[in-house]
């Protein structure tokens, strides 16, 4: 039922199109990294008589340009997409496992079980992510790995408590009365009854979470705190500032820019068609 009616809000919503065929080809640019980027990640583009091209604006060579040290803007481009759908992906979906069970077992079981769990969620909220991503990484070594588990760390929260709202007016419909007056235990309610009814929302939240997460790690990396074995859209930014070329290689600059801008726009116009189908009422709107 959900791919037409998926199909169907995309048919009406031009914009939801849109953003499938942005995200498809973010998808298909950082699957096909290796054959469309001309040169490595960190790879000089050394001129046809062996020279480093310092700051060449774009040309037929260097479609982007080059950056201060001579590596083509254009293959850090196309090789920083990896790095973003990579964290957006792994990140959303960590974050949405770990809030979703959390609010399961939260909104199920009551008690001192939720007292416990909610308070650590406003426990986490009420940690700044960016001063504790900060200290965290300066104290470990920078790792693409790190910056995952700490957007993980940062996201689970809304998620959980979105969750385990749904499942407290969940546990309380017939279908689980039933369930439980036919001898179900617990667990075989919360994950074979209450957890199918919830995971739609959960998947609205892995779409928030792919956004969220791709710029947090271009922050990250901006700041100078991602991983610097990594060319990411962020870390290209980050390398532009320090160069002082933030207003004068406008080549270098622009790229990563609107390449994050249009993802993250991408992101949101697919969520939006996705939220219509859980609320036929926006619909209208």
């Amino acid at each position: 039922m959900t791919g037409p009616r998926f199909l169907d809000v995309l048919g009406r919503n031009p914009s939801a199109a849109v953003g499938l065929a942005l995200i498809c080809g973010f998808v298909a640019l950082a699957v096909a990294a290796p054959l469309i980027a001309p040169y490595g990640p960190f790879e000089v583009a050394f001129g046809p008589d062996r020279s480093v091209p310092r700051l060449a604006p774009p040309s037929a060579r260097n479609w982007f340009g080059t950056t201060n040290q001579g590596m083509d803007v254009f293959s850090q481009l196309v090789w920083g997409s990896r790095v973003a759908l990579t964290v957006g992906l792994l990140s959303a979906l960590g974050s949405v496992v770990v809030g979703t069970l959390i609010g399961l077992v939260s909104g199920y079981f009551g008690g001192w079980i939720d007292d416990v769990l909610m308070r650590l969620t406003d426990v986490a909220f009420g940690i700044p992510f960016l001063p504790f991503a900060l200290v965290v990484i300066a104290m470990a070594e920078p790792s693409l790995g790190l910056v995952i588990l700490l957007v993980i760390f940062f996201l689970w929260r809304t998620t959980a408590r979105v969750i385990r709202a749904q499942t407290l007016s969940l546990k309380e419909r017939p279908f689980v009365w039933a369930a439980r007056a036919a001898g179900a235990g617990h667990w075989a309610i919360l994950f074979r009854h209450i957890a199918p009814n919830v995971l739609p929302l959960s998947f609205l939240y892995v779409a928030v979470g792919v956004q969220t997460g791709v710029m947090l790690e271009a922050a990250l990396s901006f700041l100078g705190f991602g991983d610097p074995h990594a060319q990411s859209w962020g870390i290209m930014l980050n390398a532009a500032f320090r160069a002082g070329a933030m207003r004068t290689a406008w080549w270098w600059v622009l790229p990563p820019g609107v390449a994050l801008s249009l993802f993250v726009m991408a992101i949101f116009m697919v969520g939006r068609a996705y939220e219509e189908i859980l609320n036929p009422r926006l619909r209208a709107v």
